[in-house]
Formats: C-alpha cells, structure tokens, sequence
C-alpha cells in the first residue's frame, strides 16, 4: 500500500480538528454506529476546556487503496516547538484558512517553518458559509503571505479548494455544490502531495513525538527515514552530534490505524511508526540500525523567549491541598516534561529549592502550572521574565513580537495609546470589513505581559489580538508597570465578611468571606499606589445595647476572580502565585513586614547605584 504524509495547519479556531474529524468519518475509520467524541484528536483536557491542540498528534485513513497518515498540529506559536518537529515527518500541508478573517499570524509561523522544509501547501478555504465570507480576498492574501515567506514558483502555484469542515464538503468552486463531501480534497492529496522519499540501507528514523505509557514505558514516534524495523530488532540511539546514548530491542511497534494505535510486524520507510523498548531516546535523536555511525539532521529549535521560577511552597497553608509537594517530585516532574518538549528548558537554581523554566510564552508555561496542579502539585511561581541577550559589540537584546489586533473602529485610537506606552511600534494599520480595523505592531515582549485583559476592558471586549515571535532588537527602555499597590492580610485565619465590607472603600477584594488568610497574602487590590497591610479577621463587637433600627446584612461586592494567566501577568516581581489543585492565591515573595521592607531597601539601592 502507497503512502502519503500530510501535516494540517491553520490558526486557533480556523476549524482544523474538526475537519480532520470529518475526513475519519468519510473515510471509513468509524463504523457507522460508532459514538465519537465531537473534536476526537483534542484528546487533552485542557484542549477540550480550552478549545484548542497543544499537543501534536497523528491518525490515519485509507482512501482509494492509499495510506493518508494526518498531523494535527497545535495552532499557537507558544507550542510551536511541537511543530517544528513535525513537519520534519509530512511531505505536504493543507493549509486551512478561515473564510472570513484570513490568514493570521500563527498560520504564518506555521507555514513560514513549512516552506522552509519545502513542503508542498494545498490551501483549504473554510467556514465559506459564514456571512462575512470573502473567499477571493482571503485567497489572494495567502498569495501575498507565501511571496513574503520566500516560497519558490512550485509552492506559489498551490491548488485551492473552498467548503465547510463543519458540514463536510469541499469543492474548488465557492459556490459549491455542497454534497460532493471532502472527496475532492482526499483526490488533490493523492495527485498533489508525492510519496515519501526514503533512502536506501538500514533502518534510520528521527524521534518526533515522545510520551509515556504505564505498560510499555517510553513511546518514540517518528517517521521511517530508510530500510524496515521489526520487534526485538536490536537498535541504537544518537544525539544530534552522533554521540551514541543507548543500544537496545524494539518491544513493540504500533501503527495509526483511524484514531486508534495498533501493533503491527513490520513498519516501513516512509511510514509513521511509534516505537517502544528503549529507555533513553528522545525527541531529535536518531533511531537505527547498530552499523549506522551518522545521525539524520534535525530541524533546529527556536529559543524560549519568557522565563519563570518555580518555587517550592513555603507558604503557612503549603501540604493542605496537595500532595505533591517537596522540590525533588518537582523536579523529577519538570525534567520528565522537559524530555518530550524541546521548547522548554529547566535550570536549577543555587538553593535547589526553586527551578528556572523557559518557554515561548506565558500560555505555554500557564499550561505546564494548568497540568500539574492537576496532578497534585502545589507551588509557589513567579512572574513571568523575558529572556535578554547579548548582541554585537555588548548591545543589550530583548525579544520582540509581531502583534495583530483586529478590532472596532472606534475603539483603534485607545490601543495604540496603550502600545505606544509600552513600546510597541505600529507598523501597518488597514480596514478589515464591519467597521473593523486591523492593526499591526512590532512590541516588546515584557511590554505585552499582562495586556490581554488590559486590551479587553479597554475595548468591551470585541478585540482579538494574536501575537507571533518577531525576532531580537535592542532594548527599547523602562516600561511602566502596575499602577496599583495590594492589600495584605497582617494575620492568619479565616476573612470575616463584616472586615471585609468595612475594606471596600480601599478597592475591590480579591478574595470571599470565609477563605483561610495568612499574614503577607494579597486579599485586594489597592485604589493607591502603595501596599497596605489590613485585618480581615475582625468581627462585629457585640454588646448588650440593642440597636434601635434592626442590624442589615452585610452584602458583599463579588469579588474580582483572576484566572491563572491572568493572575501570572498581573503580580508585580515582588510576588507570587501560589498554585494548588484547590486554588490560585496571590502572595508576597517575603511574607514578613520587616523582611519586606529589608528587601525593598536593598533593591532601591541596587538601583540606585
């Protein structure tokens, strides 16, 4: 049976899984009667809750006698590590774009590494049943896209189909009809996309995606550079620099058949297989035979751009709610996910009690804390650093991203007023249809943390803003931060609802009545600048004079509730998160007044001087 590899790319919400379930429908891998899940590849929780593919991952169909294997990839350039690998194993890319909003700047990251590899795109124009639908424009946009990615003549002559992942059709007409289903596109892929290459001698093969499974250990999935691969066949592993990690036997060798993994006998150059029995190998090392002595290149990695420490919990409640606690389970945790992301990288610090872990955004780190709270973790984390350089002659780097923000016209004045204050340079500005403008900027990256909710309240809303990795320029100077100082409880126990109604007028509470305090906990949100330590523990006295009018209740304002990202940007770098499977408190780093304010000393004068 022939073979094809395609890799499935698009934008955050352009309607990727839910084609790649429809091309499983169509193409047999279901019987009939059988129940799916709606989005089957986002197998994830957070991608069900979120709506969106962090993890890549691969199926396959049979069409026409022909093997389609299919990778979803995630959409979001902070998990674009995932990507990078795995369109070293596709030889085509259908490049889905959204009807109505076009191409966006993750497509463009995606497709920019896809061109490179020189893969040959199909584009799919999607959801062209949406009313604001502009096919023709959208289409001559992602010409413009590819000539500014430097694509060849044969990557600009791309076929183009039109249709509805949602409704399962596709056709090279706009109009339709809408009952051919998505043979045309299962037809272009076999005419389009050409067989893998492989190359001839033993078996060679590049581990792409890395996961472990409680039965059969590690799990390395790659595709098959050249010759074939057996169970209890003896193998090797290399590094990129061809120094030898491991030798080893094959256990077992599984295949994606529909959405489902089987064992098979013998896998194939050209295929993609998931091995298991080896211990040691990992993502970007090569996978072969003993007698090979020269490792497969891999795609090189871009570097993290944000960095945060990870600390362990020494907080008064620290062991209450997790129980996943000490340095040493998250240690092992964090190189465990180190190991199949090559995105992030984990330095200990001197005290071994706190890790420095980097990645390519806030979102991508958010996740990590997401999943590992989930798992019984509890942690102390900070805010979020981004990652300097040094350039030519000492010059200081810093990273900088593209950012696109689609949004009402009446409300295009108060962004660029809040980018230009945090450095950002706008460097296009154009209608996108329905009173929309869209705007275009190149930002710092420290000036874009903690902006998301910022750009929302300032617009009601109706923005959409989409970040992409730039590149590194000099240092563009101080950005001014929170304007606000927080309230501290002084004590620990448990907040009374009288304190805090008589606090309101101080600011908004980020905390209820009846939570567990301690001494140095941020409780609310300051109205002035500076910090102020209040008691949340006092009650109402009681004495046995009887009130002439009837004692009201106290009604409390509902408190501001932060989610984990937000709360991440918002703290300033005197404070942490802390994170546990039951909550998400904020706190000082020095939880004791007196240490507080040794520490702010010594950083005024650290300043100063």
């Amino acid at each position: 049976m022939t073979i094809r590899n395609i890799a499935i790319i698009a934008h955050v919400d352009h309607g990727k899984t839910t084609l790649v379930d429809e091309l499983l429908k169509q193409s047999g891998a279901f019987r009939e009667n059988q129940r799916v899940a709606e989005r089957v590849m986002d197998s994830n929780e957070l991608e069900i809750e979120r709506g969106i593919t962090i993890l890549a991952k691969a199926t396959s169909v049979v069409w026409n006698d022909v093997r389609i294997n299919i990778v979803d990839t995630p959409g979001h350039a902070d998990f674009g590590g995932e990507v990078e690998r795995i369109l070293s194993m596709v030889d085509g890319a259908i490049v889905l774009v959204d009807a109505a909003e076009g191409p966006m700047p993750q497509t463009k990251f995606v497709v920019g590494k896809a061109l490179k590899v020189g893969l040959k795109p199909i584009v799919a124009v999607n959801k062209i049943d949406r009313p604001d639908a502009r096919a023709q424009e959208v289409v001559n946009e992602v010409f413009d896209l590819f000539a500014a990615l430097d694509a060849d003549d044969e990557q600009l002559d791309f076929p183009i189909l039109y249709g509805s992942g949602r409704d399962g059709w596709m056709n090279d007409d706009p109009e339709g009809p809408g009952d051919t289903g998505l043979a045309p596109l299962f037809d272009l892929v076999l005419r389009h996309v050409p067989e893998p290459a492989v190359g001839d001698g033993p078996f060679r093969m590049i581990g792409t995606i890395l996961e472990a499974n409680p039965y059969l250990g590690r799990i390395v999935t790659g595709r098959i550079e050249s010759g074939t691969v057996r169970p209890n066949q003896a193998v090797k592993v290399m590094d990129r620099d061809g120094k030898p990690l491991e030798q080893g036997r094959i256990s077992k060798i599984l295949a994606f058949r529909g959405i489902e993994r089987q064992p098979i006998e013998e896998g194939r150059a050209g295929d993609i297989v998931a091995i298991a029995g080896l211990t040691r190998g990992t993502v970007a090392d090569t996978f072969c035979a003993p007698e090979v002595s020269e490792p497969l290149t891999a795609q090189p990695i871009d570097p993290p751009t944000v960095t945060m420490s990870f600390i362990v919990n020494d907080s008064p409640l620290a062991g209450t709610e997790g129980t996943k606690v000490t340095s040493r389970v998250i240690r092992d945790r964090l190189w465990k996910e180190a190991e199949g992301n090559v995105a992030l990288k984990i330095e200990e610090a001197e005290d071994r009690d706190s890790f420095h872990v980097s990645g390519r955004g806030e979102l991508q780190l958010a996740v990590l804390i997401e999943t590992m709270r989930r798992e019984g973790f509890e942690l102390a984390v900070s805010r979020p650093r981004v990652v300097m350089k040094k350039g030519d002659g000492g010059v200081l780097l810093e990273p900088v991203e593209e950012v696109v923000i689609d949004v009402d016209d009446e409300h295009s004045g108060v962004v660029v007023q809040k980018l230009s204050a945090r450095k950002a340079e706008m460097v296009e500005l154009r209608p996108s249809g329905g009173d929309r403008v869209r705007l275009v900027f190149h930002a710092p990256t420290r000036g874009l943390i903690g902006y998301q909710s910022e750009l929302l309240t300032d617009t009601r809303g109706t923005a959409d803003m989409n970040r992409l990795f730039h590149g590194y320029q000099p240092y563009r100077g101080e950005i001014g931060g929170r304007v606000n100082g927080v309230l501290l409880a002084n004590e620990a126990g448990e907040s009374v609802a009288y304190a805090l109604f008589n606090l309101e007028d101080r600011g908004p509470m980020i905390i209820d009545a009846g939570e567990k305090v301690y001494a140095g906990m941020i409780i609310g949100i300051h109205t002035r600048d500076n910090d102020l330590e209040v008691n949340v523990l006092k009650g109402k006295k009681l004495t046995n004079i009887r009130a002439s009018g009837k004692d009201e209740a106290v009604k409390l304002t509902p408190p501001v509730r932060m989610s984990l990202e937000q709360a991440l940007s918002w703290i300033q770098d005197d404070e942490l998160v802390e994170v546990t499977p039951k909550s998400i408190r904020l706190r000082k780093l020095h939880l004791d007044t007196h240490e507080r304010k040794r520490f702010e000393k010594t950083r005024t004068a650290a300043i100063a001087s």
